[in-house]
């Protein structure tokens, strides 16, 4: 299609001829956020030609020269004489919980095996002396980057579910970082031996929908310093040192409720989680794809409240409330009620005597989609490419947060836009976007089917194995009214469903959202045009996972997509005195498996619906193409 390159990590902003299906929907995933208001990370650092609020501008030089930002080591080697899984995956070794009860320590476990899924397609013999590398690439997902310190969050929900609150979230900015490192020092790809060409986030990158967060995320993928603070420059104002049992107290000798269960004291340690810490940035190119977190305050706010706005920047918080508000939210939010925004802003009415004070911060403020948009465009955050990560100027127009990509020669990205940006956790596509993902696949497609099932002929077009990324998965879209696009009918996940069934070079739709390891075979009774759904965990909850995915063509009328997780670059085994950035790396993870109501379900229990069962983590998925 006219547009489109061939070079592999180059965007394109594709809008195809229009042209003009049943399939199943997998069954429901237990979803913590109709729970979660808050999760995250932190991070913050270098300039931007876009101006966030307390940045650093950068010297962008008008004679086209690169911009100057702060200079960024390489990345180093843990430390210390532990063992760690620097530029390796989970086939070689996975971070285990020891045994015992209580708070668990983690140790280097075994790998995990390749398991092969041919529900879609034979999975012939000899295949492996006939197969050719096409592409390989790692998905990251569900980093909640966050503010752990902002007004906006909702910490007093763990009054009601001890889930609703993360003891990992402060460490994510060095839990970050050392994802970051392990994509730089993995070589070829397990399968195929060629390195990962890009990075594609499938959002949920920030936590908050806040500037400083955006400009925390940007730094984090492209490279400079990160300050994981804000309001007081000098000081920690979250609930980690308020003197509530509610909340983990690592540094004070409060027998707090996670000490009670396990959780150690460690001095020292909210000073060393708002130290500066730099990330090398990605050294290959990377893509952005928004989530409900990326578009919404929460993820599931609305952001035109004028309340809501002026709170988040403000001098005053709650860090709890009584027990009959914490039930009015948890229940709005469980029930996925549209007044959310309207309850909690009731509730921090009603509780404004008792809010505590903090010092205000205008880099909370909320970013439009223009300016999240703006900032990708920005030259100080362009680090290894491509230009916009995905976005082009031409976004701007209309404020649109969905494209196509080359990935490599023969083979296409499509990235979607699945958020209501009116407020809503859950996901769906407009009519005006369907009609595009529509149009930008049958630009990629010499045959496929149109709505009826009849056969269309597409002489104008090449053949091109077609990938979908987005952050929702299927189960997780609905039809619900967006009241920002009130004239746009809503489109849901087994909608998507089959328009992608009609299109028999769509590969596999890959995605997050759910916090767990997922991979669903979506059938057509006309073999060609069944494809998989790949959802993976996030990187804030356990297990902390990222895919390694490649695609190979078979040459038996099959192609196969590897998947392969990989965990962070830090060390498996923590030590509660190495404070540095690479010991905060392994402690994020180690809480992460230690949250309430995982430990003590090893194995199996909830540690499994997460992780997945073998069949969602490393894989061979075999798809057949005609």
């Amino acid at each position: 299609m006219a547009g489109i390159e061939t070079t592999a990590g180059e965007a394109t902003n594709t809008d195809a001829t229009p042209t003009e299906a049943t399939a199943t929907t997998p069954a429901p995933t237990p979803n913590r956020r109709r729970f979660l208001i808050t999760s995250g990370a932190a991070v913050a650092g270098t300039g931007a030609v876009w101006a966030l609020p307390g940045q650093r501008r950068s010297s962008a030089a008008t004679d086209g020269t690169t911009p100057q930002t702060d200079p960024v080591p390489p990345p180093s080697r843990p430390g210390g004489g532990r063992a760690a899984p620097f530029g390796v995956t989970t086939l070689e070794t996975t971070a285990r919980p020891a045994a015992g009860n209580g708070y668990r320590r983690l140790v280097s476990g075994p790998g995990w095996p390749v398991a092969v899924r041919p529900e879609l397609a034979a999975a012939r013999s000899g295949r492996e002396d006939r197969r050719t590398a096409l592409a390989c690439f790692v998905q990251f997902t569900d980093m909640h980057v966050a503010d752990v310190q902002s007004p906006l969050r909702t910490e007093f929900l763990r009054a009601r579910s001890a889930g609703s609150w993360r003891a990992q979230e402060a460490l994510s900015v060095a839990g970050s970082v050392s994802l970051v490192e392990q994509v730089n020092a993995l070589g070829g790809g397990p399968h195929t031996g060629r390195p990962p060409a890009f990075v594609m986030s499938t959002g949920d990158n920030i936590d908050n929908h806040s500037a400083v967060e955006l400009e925390w995320f940007l730094t984090l993928m492209s490279g400079g310093r990160i300050t994981p603070n804000t309001g007081d420059p000098a000081a920690y104002e979250g609930v980690q040192n308020s003197g509530l049992a509610l909340y983990w107290h690592p540094d004070a000798g409060l027998r707090d409720q996670d000490k009670r269960r396990g959780l150690p004291r460690i001095p020292g340690y909210l000073d060393a989680a708002l130290r500066p810490v730099v990330s090398p940035g990605l050294r290959i190119p990377w893509y952005s794809t928004p989530g409900n977190h990326d578009d919404l305050p929460g993820g599931c706010l609305s952001p035109h409240d004028p309340v809501l706005r002026d709170y988040v920047t403000g001098a005053r918080k709650l860090f709890s409330v009584p027990d009959t508000d914490v039930a009015a939210l948890a229940r709005v939010l469980e029930t996925g009620g549209d007044p959310k925004s309207t309850v909690l802003l009731e509730i921090l009415r009603r509780n404004a005597a008792g809010a505590r004070s903090v010092t205000p911060d205008e880099r909370r403020r909320m970013v439009t989609p223009h300016e999240y948009l703006r900032a990708h465009l920005d030259p100080a955050f362009a680090g290894a490419g491509p230009a916009g990560h995905g976005y082009s100027e031409n976004h701007l127009d209309g404020e649109r947060m969905y494209y196509s990509f080359a990935i490599a020669d023969g083979v296409i990205g499509i990235s979607i836009d699945t958020t209501y940006r009116s407020g809503h956790y859950e996901g769906s596509l407009g009519s005006e976007q369907l009609a595009w993902l529509e149009r930008t696949l049958a630009a990629h497609s010499a045959r496929f089917y149109d709505a009826d099932g009849r056969p269309v002929r597409n002489s104008g077009a090449d053949d091109a194995h077609i990938l979908v990324f987005s952050h929702h998965h299927s189960p997780s879209m609905t039809r619900r009214r967006d009241a920002a696009r009130t004239e746009e009918r809503r489109h849901d996940g087994e909608e998507v469903i089959a328009l992608l069934g009609r299109f028999p070079n769509v590969v596999a739709w890959i995605n997050g959202h759910s916090h767990i390891n997922r991979i669903t075979p979506h059938p057509h009774p006309t073999a060609a045009r069944s494809f998989w759904e790949v959802n993976t965990a996030s990187h804030v909850d356990y297990p902390q996972h990222a895919r390694l995915i490649e695609l190979v063509d078979n040459h038996d009328g099959t192609l196969s997509l590897f998947t392969t997780l990989i965990e962070s670059a830090a060390p498996h085994r923590t030590e509660f005195d190495d404070l540095s950035a690479v010991g905060l790396a392994s402690l994020y993870r180690e809480l992460a498996y230690n949250a309430p109501g995982l430990a003590a379900g090893m194995p199996g229990g909830v540690h499994e619906a997460m992780a997945g069962r073998a069949v969602d983590r490393n894989t061979e998925l075999v798809v057949r193409r005609e």
